[in-house]
Order: structure tokens, then sequence, then C-alpha cells
């Protein structure tokens, strides 16, 4: 859906034809980075005479990876869709990236797909990161198969892949070809006389395929050493795979159209359609049931935005899946916000608006092409939704309905940003709020407490390719200064002070004199203010005066511009005036008291402190608490998860720490480590740390 090198959209014709649910495919392209879905998906294009001839990756000229960072790259950053048809069925085809920073593509992706390709290379192999993409489709509860890609390589091992791909997936994993010396495919479903190993293979497949059939006299039949015929079989493999407990395993060499028909084949014969999928589950806008929703063109108008981008010439442009109903050009449309009461937190607050569908067209890369109709289980391109965002939800206007959006990847990773020139601080805004619409991952925040603002993001590479859009999409110069951790201090110790605020150049003024007593108080009590004064002292109506300019010197901070926290202060003794004393001569004496107090009695440095949660497969344990000690965290304590083989570890760190701590926790965990914070307080710092940070 993205633009080539900044061009438009193209438009042009040839879409495959809206056919029923029945007739409809959609495959998500998943796997590790580098193992070949891109080219795979070329090559699928291909063959089903969408495309004349495939593009190259490493020559920037795919159909899929249009945008100036993925051809500079040479890597996939966002999800990408290309519609096609063979045998008589309608293809979507779903690219996705395989960085692990790119999750929550991966996972708009698994929403809208009904099965999924995971892409094995036979050169690497399979890697955690593979075995982390098969859990987020089992998590999204997808039926899967295997192919391994890249058979053709010079060191290709695919026994030892697929072996491995039986090992590490888990039980259902049967291989569906085997590459004969001579470099060509044979299908496991005949049967292959005089070839032991094949022969155990072959059992097991059919064996696999026979426990998913819905006819229980065919295991019968094959215990009983009846023949089996292959069109029995092929016809119980949808069947089989549609469960998801039955995971067939391919070979594929994309340059040579290696086993891309046979694939092809099988993506049509034997991956279930939108009806053997369940629709997700929707609600009202204010969140109350709205009962079940079938996969049924005829049916209540229900459909999600997968996939936001933005064309200089078109506008904005929504990859729509429709669940339920047919989205037609002209028609007009509800389109509800996923946000703070749906799932997604207040970065995305909810919003409702009644807008019309422009034209919607099938995709192929960054080609439009017009349809007539979207019917359900089918995706589109939908043009000109101006508030329509990632993860939000149209329906019928007359009765909105919404679907609860993905789970998104928490961004622990801060970068500071700041326009160049005010020209650009002009277009910052905007374009920030344009990627916020495109890529629900990233979160915007401007900190209170440094008035910075930060891209909080999931990674290193999410980053960069977020400042390549800001830079080059959007044509905002901006800067990355360091991110800034704030610095506060508190009461090194108990004193008590007097301020004077004895004002007098003729006529009327200003006279205020306060007793404070202060001494440090417990960690997060912020600044408490109260009052022991006897015999009226100080008269009750300037006791407000006072509190008010102690919290307002405190916020200010008395040394380094650093605010002033975790301190109890008390008024005990003052004096007044009957015509001098006013509310902003006894603030003003609060303010000088409370500065004098931190000269009597010191002050010290706090820096902010994390509680956070890692969770690493069980591995990795011994690394990561290596590298948490390097950061003087304090380990709090483990808890193990035998069932996935994971522990989370629990610790608390300073917050200094963590700015790094997303790549560095990605290094020692092989990519397979995430991690959680929350605010815990302060603590007193280092005079190192001190001296290192910069104040706020």
């Amino acid at each position: 859906m993205a633009t080539h090198s900044g061009s438009s959209n193209r438009t042009g014709a040839g879409a495959p034809a809206p056919r029923p649910p029945e007739r409809v495919r959609n495959v998500a392209l998943v796997g590790r980075a580098g193992a070949g879905k891109t080219t795979l998906a070329e090559a699928l294009l291909v063959a089903a005479g969408a495309l004349p001839r495939g593009g190259r990756v490493e020559d920037g000229t795919t159909c899929l990876d249009t945008e100036e960072v993925e051809v500079r790259l040479q890597h996939s950053v966002s999800l990408h869709a290309a519609t096609v048809e063979h045998a008589g069925h309608r293809v979507t085809l779903l690219d996705t990236p395989g960085a692990p920073d790119f999750v929550g593509e991966l996972r708009a992706a698994l929403r809208a797909a009904d099965a999924a390709l995971v892409v094995v290379s036979a050169v690497t192999g399979v890697d955690a990161g593979t075995v982390q993409v098969w859990d987020e489709c089992a998590a999204a509860g997808l039926p899967r198969a295997v192919v391994v890609t890249q058979v053709d390589r010079p060191r290709a091992d695919v026994p030892a892949v697929v072996r491995s791909c039986r090992e590490l997936l888990g039980v259902g994993v049967h291989p569906l070809h085997v590459l004969g010396d001579d470099g060509a495919l044979t299908s496991l479903l005949e049967p292959l006389p005089g070839d032991p190993e094949r022969d155990r293979l072959r059992a097991e497949l059919i064996e696999g395929v026979i426990a998913e059939s819905e006819d229980e006299t065919l295991m019968d039949r094959y215990l009983a050493g009846e023949p089996i015929q292959v069109t029995d079989l092929v016809a119980d493999l949808e069947t089989a795979v549609a469960r998801g407990d039955f995971h067939p395993v391919l070979c594929a060499a994309p340059p040579t159209g290696l086993g891309v028909g046979e694939l092809l084949d099988l993506l049509v014969s034997a991956f279930p359609s939108p009806l053997e999928r369940p629709c997700p589950p929707v609600v009202r806008p204010d969140g109350r049931p709205a009962g079940h929703v079938g996969c049924d063109p005829a049916g209540p108008l229900v459909a999600e935005v997968v996939r936001t981008t933005t064309d200089p010439y078109l506008g904005r442009i929504s990859l729509v899946r429709v669940f339920s109903g047919t989205l037609r050009p002209d028609a007009p449309v509800h389109v509800c916000g996923a946000g703070s009461g749906h799932g997604w937190g207040e970065q995305h607050p909810d919003h409702d608006a009644d807008e019309r569908v422009g034209g919607i067209a099938a995709v192929l890369g960054s080609t439009l092409r017009p349809v007539a109709e979207c019917p359900a289980g089918d995706l589109c391109a939908v043009a000109r939704l101006s508030s329509a965002e990632t993860g939000d939800t149209l329906s019928d206007p007359e009765h909105p309905l919404v679907v609860p959006p993905w789970p998104l990847p928490d961004p622990q990773l801060p970068v500071a940003v700041e326009a160049a020139s005010r020209t650009d601080e002009d277009r910052l805004a905007a374009a920030l709020a344009r990627l916020v619409a495109e890529d629900p991952a990233v979160r915007v925040e401007r900190r209170p407490d440094t008035g910075q603002l930060l891209l909080w993001c999931v990674g290193d590479a999410h980053a960069e390719v977020l400042l390549d859009r800001l830079r080059g999409r959007y044509g905002v110069a901006v800067q990355t200064p360091p991110v800034r951790v704030p610095l506060v201090e508190t009461l090194a110790g108990p004193a008590t002070v007097t301020g004077r605020h004895v004002k007098q150049s003729g006529g009327h003024g200003q006279y205020a004199v306060v007793v404070l007593e202060g001494r440090p108080g417990p960690p997060g009590s912020g600044v408490t203010f109260s009052q022991r004064v006897v015999g009226g002292a100080v008269p009750t109506q300037f006791h407000a005066g006072v509190e008010k300019g102690v919290r307002a010197q405190a916020a200010r901070g008395v040394s380094g511009n650093r605010p002033l926290v975790d301190v109890e202060v008390v008024l005990v003794d003052g004096k007044a005036h009957s015509v001098d004393s006013s509310d902003a001569a006894f603030s003003a004496a609060g303010a000088l008291a409370l500065r004098e107090l931190a000269a009597a009695a010191g002050t010290q440095v706090l820096e902010p402190w994390c509680a956070v949660e890692v969770t690493v497969p069980a591995e990795h344990v011994g690394p990561v608490l290596g590298d948490l000690a390097g950061r003087r965290a304090r380990v709090t304590g483990s808890v193990a998860d035998p069932a996935r083989e994971e522990t989370t570890v629990h610790a608390e760190v300073p917050e200094r720490e963590l700015i790094t701590y997303p790549r560095a926790l990605r290094s020692v965990s092989h990519g397979t480590g995430r991690f959680t914070r929350r605010p815990l307080g302060h603590e007193p710092a280092p005079a190192a740390v001190v001296a290192d940070l910069q104040p706020a």
C-alpha cells in the first residue's frame, strides 16, 4: 500500500472479481527477517499470473516492498498485501516484517488472515525468532503451514531444517513433500515404494491427516491395509489444516519456481476459507455485547482497518478486512476508534465519526485496482476515510459496532525528537499525528518534568523507520537529542528556619514572617504541609498563602532547578502586621523560608527508579541477571512458567539504566526477551550519576 520512492499509489484494471467467502483465501506470510517471505510472495504473484516477472529485494524492485526505507534496508518494515486469482479463488497474500520490532504489523496481519504460512530458510533454519512467530500465530488461533525456502542455495540443508521444524515447532508438523537428490519435489501423498525413510514419513503424514478426518471409517480402512486414494487425503487435508493441529511442511525455491505452483495449489485446496474461521467478537461503542457476527455478505457491516498509510495524491488509504456484510463505494459508514475504552489506552482515544466510503480497490502492492464491492471475508483498500486509523472499526451508522483491537507491543525505547527550525516545528505535530494513526505501536509523549517530546518505540529498528518517515515522507527535519532523566531533591535532614519578607518603600508595605520546620518525608509522599501555630501569631487567613509559596518554590526547585519532593513542612510560628500583611507577602515568605530550609538542612539528589518485569526463555535468565547487575538493579524475585519454558524476572532499576535497555535485552536474549516497567519512586543518586545526568 505504500508508494515507491515517493510516487503515488498506482491504479489499474484487472482486479480479481469478488468471490463468495468459500472461494476466498487470506494468508499471512510470516517468519524471521531474511527467511525469504517477500521473495516467495513475488514468486506466488508470478505463478498466479498477477506479475509478468518477479522483482528482487536486493534491487528494490519487488511489488510489495515499495517504501523508500524498505528499499534501502532491503527488508519489509510494514504489512503489505496483494490479491490475486487462482483456480477460481480470490487469494490475498499478507507479507509481514520479520524483525521483532514490527510485531505490531505481524499481529495486524494475523487479525486479517485466516491462516499463516511460516517461512523458514533452508540455510539458517529454525531459530528463536521463528519460534516466536509460530507462538504468535498459535496465540491468535491461526491454522498454519511451513514452507522451507532457499532450498537451491549452496549451504541449504533441507532434511535438517525439516527435522528442526518438527522438533522445535511442536506436534502436528509433517512434511508434505520431499526434495530428491536431483532437486525435484515428490509428494508424500503418493506411494513411494522402495524407500523406507519416505515410507515412514508418508505413513506419519497419512496418519496425521486421517486423525483429523471427519470420515470415521478412514482410519479403520488405513489400519486394515486398504489403499487410501490421494483424492480422499487431499479432501481431508483442508479439514486437518483448518482445525489448527496439523501443519504441513513444503519446500520451495522462488527464483526457479520450484514448489511455488504446488504451494499456490495448496493455499486454495487445503487452507481454510473465512467461513471456517470465527469472526472476532464485537461490542457496541458503549462496551455492551452485540451478539454473534458471522461471515455473511448479507449480514450487518463489520470491517476493521488493519493498515493505514498516507499517499501524497490519494490521501489516507486504509487496508480493510471485512468480517461481515458488504462494503460498497459511496456507502455511509460509522468509523469507531478503538482507544482507551477498547484496549489500546489513552494514546489512542476513542473517536466516532460518520463518513462516506469513496472508491474501494483490490491491492497488488502499491497498485490499487477498483472493484465494485468487497463482501464478507475479503480485504480491500479504501481511500479518503479521513478519520480512520489502524485498528478502527467500520460499521453501519444506524447500528454502530466495535471490534476490540489486537494486542499491541508495549513500546519501551524512548527517542527524544525536536524540530530543527520553526517551520519544522509547525509541521511536526501534524506529522506525529499521522504516524500514530498509521502505527498504533508508537506512543508520543511530552514529558512535563523535562519538556522533551518523546517517541516511544518498540526498538532501534522501529525508531529508525519512524524517523525516516518523519524526514522523508512528511518532510520534517528533526533532531534527536539525548533523552534526559529528571532529577529531584529532598532535604538531607531536619531544620528550623525563619523566612522574613519585609518591604517598606512608602505607602502600603509588605510584611510577613514565618517560622518553618522541615524534615525528609516518606518516599513518594511529595510535599506535605501542616501548621502548629499557637496564639494566632500567623492569622488563619494567611496559612494558605504560606502553603502556596512553599509548594510553588518546591516545584521550581531550590538548587539546580530540580524540584523538591518528599518533604514535610510545618508552619510553627511567625508574625503579621495589621496593615501591611497579605496573602502575597506570606506566599513570598513561605518560598523564602523553604530556600532557607534547603540551605540549612542540605539536600539529597534523587533519581527515578522503575519496577520492571523481564520475561525470557529459561536458557537466557543467566545473561539477563548479569546485565541487570551491571545496571545497579535489585532483583526482587523470579517466576518460572514451565508450560511456556519462560521465566519472568522481577527487579528494581534506575530509570537512567532503562534508556538503552531494550537493545541490551534484545542482545542478551537473542531477540526473545520482553519487559514492562512502571514508576517506582525516587532514591538517592550516586555522585557520579548526578554529575553525568543533565538536570531536569
